[in-house]
């Protein structure tokens, strides 16, 4: 009873720490899709505005698409770091399975 009770927490544990993984690769994704929106909405501007000043609106749709690029990579980065740093925790009911 005992090892089955440690068999499904290590295989809980496993698939919590693959859809945190999945969830932070979907928000990456999300992060790239605006800032991609951003940048067609910068890429279109001059067309659609007539105006005088679409040069600097379309700087600042540039400006925001790249940090909102940074941005994403920066939070993709930290928060798979602290994945693999938790990963490490499954390992304590492994080691009982293992040996």
């Amino acid at each position: 009873m005992n090892e089955t009770v440690n068999k499904n927490l290590i295989l809980r544990e496993s698939l919590a720490l693959q859809r945190t993984t999945l969830a932070n690769q979907t928000t990456f994704l999300a992060f790239l899709r605006t800032a991609m929106y951003f940048a067609v909405a910068g890429l279109s501007t001059r067309n659609v505005l007539q105006i005088e000043n679409s040069v600097l609106i379309e700087i600042a749709f540039y400006t925001i698409s790249f940090f909102i690029l940074v941005l994403g990579i920066v939070n993709f980065f930290k928060h798979k770091k602290m994945i693999v740093e938790n990963k490490k925790h499954i390992g304590d009911y492994k080691l009982d399975y293992y040996e």
